[in-house]
């Protein structure tokens, strides 16, 4: 470890430890100033020198798909080092997110590249010993492999240890979703290790039997599972005496490929999923709005954007020319799903990251401590924020009082595009019909003092004949 030391001046920030990174006791990620160090131990250096000189890891870190890594010099550790081998240190992911807050095709993709990364290894003799879609991040709509000391050597005899892993937190939820047509991330967010083969086995008719996959992944492997649990059996130890080889992983994943591939959604609706051609403007209306964000968004270049309710990512697609990276959040997983599938043949879908997330209930921490998985702000807040057509979804459809929302904004320390819907406009109406008017301060004046009490307004235009209007403000200092 001595040769890797330097001398350096106090770091501008004291370098932290990730709070998830503590699963693998072979490393640890640390971050410092934006930039993403690894410590390895012993085993992980020796792992790292044999992986640097495959092909297959230099074939895939050029073209994107796994994150790429070199060796450095240590950082400034502060008062105590620790005892690791070696630092790597990874290039910066835009923004981490979780397979909770992913579309089908998100995770579907992700699980393909998991399986594309295995089957390239095993041609080398490495293999990847975990198969969680936490090691998978974006870079908008292109998943990136993130844990490099999951790569090891494959030793004679040894099984695919992250079989199960992989089923329970890719295979399991997508067959879900697939098969069954029942949402796979509040499953996800509810249990970090995902579904495991005694609990969706139940969920499966004598129909889902003939489905690929469910025999074998799921029946037959629960059967299993319920043989070894709490026994004295060495499963790894098994499968090596009966003669586990490197041809039997490869079959598996292949077979896994071809199921995962075939997977589906079918011809799933959802309120917004059709926003693009269904929104309520007229023509006119809906191309000033448009002029209103270029112009807004265009009189700077922006780090990271938030845009708040993207629908079908109709103005995410018009910020993304001035900013850095977008942040498509929605509600509708499907709105989001069709984001993901355009982005990924456009041109911008490098700078987009759709995701599912309801702005009601956002993802919290989780995880050990809670701190494992960390809540949506403390991710990287922007500096501009989108949030078109969405208050009253918030304010009326969940109940949230203005004054709590605005303040939300408010702490987020960003620029604001803003658009505020009136009572007499039809989508108003149509969730205030079935409602009690408790809705007082759903009104514009108390919109705007609101929005003036933490926010600088640098220009305002109405549309729709007036009942909606639509605002570019900058926060107070």
């Amino acid at each position: 470890m001595s040769a890797h030391r330097t001398q350096s001046n106090a770091p501008a920030e004291p370098i932290s430890r990730e709070p998830g990174s503590y699963r693998d006791r072979n490393g640890a990620v640390y971050c410092r100033d934006g930039e993403i160090f690894r410590g390895i131990n012993a085993k992980a250096l020796a792992n790292w020198t044999h992986l640097t000189a495959t092909h297959f890891f230099q074939d895939f870190t050029k073209r994107g798909s796994i994150v790429p890594t070199e060796m450095v010099s240590e950082p400034d550790w502060g008062n105590s080092a620790p005892p690791w081998a070696a630092v790597l240190k990874h290039d910066l992911i835009p923004f981490v997110s979780y397979p909770y807050e992913w579309t089908f095709g998100m995770l579907k993709d992700a699980a393909l590249l998991h399986l594309e990364l295995m089957l390239a290894a095993l041609e080398e003799d490495f293999i990847l010993k975990d198969s969680s879609p936490y090691n998978v991040q974006w870079h908008g709509a292109r998943p990136v492999f993130i844990d490099i000391p999951s790569f090891e050597v494959l030793l004679p005899g040894q099984p695919w240890v992250g079989y199960r892993q992989f089923c329970e937190l890719f295979l399991y939820p997508l067959m879900l979703l697939a098969y069954k047509r029942v949402d796979f991330r509040p499953w996800l967010r509810g249990s970090i290790d995902g579904i495991s083969a005694a609990s969706l086995q139940p969920l499966l008719s004598l129909r889902d039997l003939v489905r690929p996959g469910v025999a074998m992944h799921v029946v037959a492997h629960n059967a299993l599972q319920r043989r070894y649990s709490g026994g004295k059996g060495n499963v790894r130890g098994a499968l090596a005496d009966a003669g586990f080889d490197k041809g039997l992983i490869v079959r598996n994943v292949l077979n896994l490929r071809k199921i995962i591939s075939r997977m589906a959604l079918g011809s799933s609706k959802t309120a917004w999923s059709n926003y693009a051609r269904a929104h309520s403007y007229g023509e006119a209306d809906f191309a000033a709005k448009c002029a209103f964000v270029r112009s807004a968004t265009g009189s700077r270049r922006w780090r990271r954007v938030w845009d708040l309710g993207c629908n079908t990512g109709t103005f995410s697609k018009i910020v993304a020319k001035h900013a850095n990276y977008v942040v498509a959040m929605d509600g509708d997983w499907m709105a989001v799903e069709h984001l993901y599938q355009s982005l990924k043949r456009d041109p911008c879908g490098g700078s987009i990251l759709p995701l599912v997330i309801d702005l009601s209930d956002p993802s919290p921490g989780q995880g050990w401590r809670g701190r494992e998985r960390k809540p949506l702000p403390d991710r990287g807040k922007p500096d501009l924020t989108l949030c078109l057509a969405l208050i009253h979804h918030v304010v009326i459809g969940e109940n949230v009082p203005m004054t709590d929302f605005i303040d939300w904004l408010a702490s987020l320390g960003t620029a604001l595009v803003i658009e505020f819907i009136g009572r007499d406009d039809e989508m108003v109406e149509l969730l205030l019909r079935n409602k009690d008017e408790q809705y007082d301060d759903y009104r514009l004046e108390v919109f705007e003092a609101l929005l003036s009490e933490h926010f600088e307004i640098r220009d305002r235009q109405t549309l729709k004949s007036g009942r909606r209007s639509i605002y570019f403000a900058l926060p107070k200092s």
